[in-house]
C-alpha cells in the first residue's frame, strides 16, 4: 500500500508499510486483535467453548470464564492501543506478557487437575508464546530507547 494524505498534506503509511517496519510488533498486534476477539466470544458463548476445551459448563464456570473473557478483551485492546502508537510502553507490554504467562500456567495446571482435556494445551502454548513474544519486543524497545528513555520515575529524563 502506497499510505494516504492527511487533510494537512501529512503522509500517512499504510498498513504493508507499517508490517514491514517491524514485523514482531505486527504479530503482537495481530495476537492483541486475538485476544480481544476470543475473550469477546468467551462472555457470550463460554459454555460451548467450555466443552471445547473438554470442561463442564456449569452455571458457575460459564460466569468465571466470561469474567475472564472480559479481562482478556480489557488486556488484549490494552496491548493492542500500546503496539499503535509510536512508541509503545514498555509497562504494557511487560503486564501483557505477565498475564500470558500466568495465562499458560493457570491452563497447565486445569490440565493436570482434569478440569480441561489435553486439547487446552494448545491454548496454554499461544499464552506462553505470546508471553515469550512481549518480554522479547519488551527487551528490544528498551535497549533501543535505553532504559531511562521511559516512565516518570526516578532517572527518567522527564
Amino acid at each position: 500500500m502506497s499510505g494516504a494524505a492527511r487533510p494537512s498534506g501529512a503522509h500517512v503509511p499504510g498498513i504493508g508499510t507499517w508490517i514491514a517496519a517491524d514485523p514482531l510488533r505486527a504479530v503482537l498486534a495481530a495476537i492483541a486483535l486475538v485476544t480481544v476477539f476470543s475473550g469477546a466470544v468467551q462472555i457470550p458463548f463460554g459454555g460451548s467453548v467450555l466443552e471445547l476445551l473438554g470442561a463442564e459448563p456449569t452455571t458457575a464456570a460459564r460466569q468465571l470464564f466470561a469474567t475472564v473473557g472480559m479481562f482478556m478483551v480489557v488486556v488484549g485492546g490494552l496491548l493492542l492501543h500500546t503496539l499503535l502508537r509510536p512508541k509503545p510502553a514498555p509497562e504494557v507490554l511487560l503486564w501483557s506478557g505477565i498475564q500470558k504467562a500466568g495465562a499458560c500456567a493457570a491452563v497447565a495446571v486445569g490440565v493436570l487437575n482434569s478440569v480441561f482435556a489435553a486439547v487446552a494445551l494448545g491454548v496454554a502454548a499461544f499464552d506462553l508464546a505470546t508471553a515469550a513474544l512481549c518480554l522479547i519486543y519488551l527487551r528490544r524497545i528498551y535497549w533501543e530507547n535505553g532504559p531511562r528513555d521511559h516512565g516518570t520515575g526516578p532517572g527518567s529524563r522527564q
